[in-house]
């Protein structure tokens, strides 16, 4: 977000099969994900969607939206925030990586993500989003 006053920020996620994220909202950025490999299904309202490489996704600000990867491969995506912000948020809500590759996985520190979220104005307002594709343990 620096980069561009505070325009818009851009963040390369990897996330590992089973990966979901909870229910949520962003009260004051659009959310856009571009998937570079992969597969991820998701939600925003009532509208459920599948993306795949290649595929770009809008999610607009103020609708719940969450997404899960779809299948058993690594999904690799790169969002974009309009404003920036969410890259803070990330900054703050999780833990560098010590490398480029994917850590085992962890449980999620609820404080602290929380925390972030309301600095930042992210919401949870649901459990992690499920479907009948997304693999389980």
């Amino acid at each position: 977000g620096s980069q561009t006053g505070g325009a818009l920020a851009t963040v390369e996620f990897l996330h590992p099969p089973r990966f979901a994220t909870a229910l949520h909202v962003h009260h004051t950025a659009d959310e856009a994900f571009y998937v570079l490999s992969g597969a991820m299904r998701g939600v925003c309202g009532d509208q459920e969607w599948r993306a795949t490489t290649g595929a770009f996704v809008w999610l607009p600000l103020g609708i719940p939206h969450g997404y899960a990867v779809d299948g058993d491969e690594t999904l690799r995506t790169l969002a974009i925030t309009v404003p920036a912000g969410f890259d803070r948020f990330i900054v703050e809500a999780g833990e560098p990586a010590g490398e480029r590759a994917l850590p085992p996985p962890t449980p999620p520190d609820i404080e602290k993500l929380e925390a972030a979220g309301a600095k930042y104005r992210i919401e949870t307002v649901g459990p992690p989003v499920q479907f009948a594709s997304t693999p389980t343990a």
